[in-house]
């Protein structure tokens, strides 16, 4: 096991993702659309935020990454949670209009 100086609750936060997305994918595979794709926009939303709450302001007891906007993997990784969100909305709204006989 490797030590890390970052707070015992990012590392939480990462599992709680990790388990998030892998459950959104089993309610979409199960054809339970509506909860999947919520929670498909929950994972993508839950990081952009946390990247722009490091990089802004600072987290509780995190403040390496304030300023740091331009890092490379966060910046894939913003790519990849944007396209999920663009990708979860719109299949989230329309399976809302959808109407059940």
């Amino acid at each position: 096991m490797t030590a890390t100086r970052d707070p015992h609750y990012l590392g939480v936060a990462y599992h709680v993702l990790e388990i998030a997305a892998l459950v959104a994918a089993v309610l979409l595979l199960l054809g339970l659309v509506r909860p999947g794709w919520l929670l498909a926009a929950g994972v993508a939303l839950g990081p952009l935020l946390g990247y722009v709450l490091s990089r802004g302001p600072g987290l509780p007891y995190y403040s390496d990454d304030v300023g740091n906007w331009t890092e490379p993997l966060g910046l894939v990784s913003l790519a990849v949670e944007g396209a999920l969100l663009l990708l979860s909305l719109p299949l989230l709204a329309r399976s809302l209009r959808r109407r059940t006989y």
